[in-house]
């Protein structure tokens, strides 16, 4: 059996050796880091307009066939549950992180290349057009295509997609762990790594807590709608949170996902219909995991945090999570306009995000396909549906 070094021991690696090397090399070489970590960001830079249009427009184009009430539905559904779990964060991500993170700060370290550090050659690589232009003309895209219910050009966005999801698997991913080594090794060499791995210390134990206080709410809604035991119906799926765990894969879970939610049950042609959408639409533990992120990165940078400043970003967030690149880090990959527009990161806070989000990833699969499962119970309620497998309902009422 080929063991396979998967993309969170690379990145632990990554960050060990960038403190490492960083606290100890001469400037020489942090600045070759630098370089690297520079053309790197201006290439992501580059690319993220298509990420948002080759992603979003097509997944808006395809939510428009289906079965009509049942698809309205279930995106009305995961879309809420989405921008739930992104309120709950904020709240609680405010209300603890400033204090543990007194004192910490950031502030100077606002050069993607490298606070001290500098660049040998600044490669620029000016993106066609910019991340708001690309959301804008990728809502106008996607709701003609479903309007019009275009072929052709759900056809040539199908392979457009699949030309960008390449590069986001065969060259962004496989570079970002050089990409984060070179951010790290900046940062010890410039003497602010401490501040760092505190603060994912404290973010991550954080964000998988609110990951299952999530999970708990939203089975113990679908457990009232159905009068079922909500802590039955949870522990029915934990089969497809490991299996998320050990994929990373919202959709690689799916056969899983579906066979557990059917316990649960869940009438199964809705479940059939939701849980593959769900797949792609609802993405409750990766927003949890994106704002409290966000915000831990603002703290450390030293800006202002306030609602009105997050709310919109969470709203526009659960609408970009629709098209969430199916690879490993893809939620945050879609994000990345979003931070720079609405909550003004650089390429430095980018980086950091990068890190923090990669970190936990599994985790917020995980919590996201578990979830599928009192979606998929909401749905049939409200739906509805009558047709519940008779042994699992008497099972879960119990």
């Amino acid at each position: 059996m080929k063991f396979k070094f998967g993309l969170l021991p690379k990145i632990i690696v990554a960050i060990a050796l960038g403190v490492i090397i960083g606290s100890v090399s001469p400037e020489w070489l942090v600045r070759v880091f630098a370089t690297f970590t520079s053309i790197f960001g201006n290439f992501l830079n580059f690319v993220v307009p298509f990420i948002i249009l080759g992603f979003i427009a097509p997944g808006i184009a395809k939510l428009g066939k289906g079965s009509g009430k049942l698809l309205g539905l279930s995106t009305g559904v995961a879309y809420t549950s989405t921008v739930v779990a992104g309120i709950i964060a904020y709240f609680v991500a405010v209300m603890i992180l400033p204090g543990v993170m007194e004192g910490r700060s950031l502030q100077g370290f606002d050069d993607p290349s490298g606070a001290l550090a500098k660049t040998f050659i600044d490669l620029e690589m000016a993106p066609v057009f910019g991340v708001m232009s690309a959301l804008i003309l990728a809502f106008l895209l996607g709701i003609g295509m479903a309007a019009v219910e275009s072929k052709t050009m759900v056809s040539f966005f199908d392979e457009f997609q699949s030309i960008i999801e390449k590069t986001i698997s065969v060259v962004i991913i496989p570079l970002l762990p050089f990409h984060i080594f070179g951010i790290f090794a900046n940062m010890a060499y410039g003497g602010a790594v401490a501040e760092i791995l505190s603060l994912f210390a404290i973010v991550f134990v954080l964000i998988i807590i609110m990951h299952w206080g999530m999970l708990l709410l939203q089975y113990t809604t679908a457990g009232a709608l159905q009068k079922r035991n909500p802590f039955a119906m949870l522990k029915t799926m934990l089969p497809a949170y490991f299996t998320a765990l050990g994929t990373q894969s919202s959709a690689a879970t799916i056969p899983v996902t579906l066979r557990q939610a059917r316990k649960t049950g869940s009438d199964e042609k809705v479940t059939d219909f939701t849980v593959p959408l769900f797949a792609t639409i609802h993405l409750s533990g990766s927003t949890i995991t994106l704002v409290t992120c966000a915000i831990g990165v603002l703290l450390l940078t030293g800006q202002s945090i306030s609602f009105g400043q997050l709310f919109p970003f969470i709203l526009m967030l659960g609408i970009t999570m629709v098209a969430a690149p199916g690879v490993p880090g893809g939620a945050v990959m879609a994000a990345i306009g979003l931070l720079k527009v609405m909550l003004g990161f650089d390429e430095t806070m980018v980086a950091l995000m990068i890190a923090l989000y990669m970190a936990q990833d599994s985790f917020g699969t995980a919590a996201n396909v578990t979830g599928d499962g009192a979606l998929a119970n909401i749905v049939s309620k409200f739906a509805g549906s009558k047709k519940v497998s008779e042994s699992a309902a008497a099972e879960l009422t119990n």
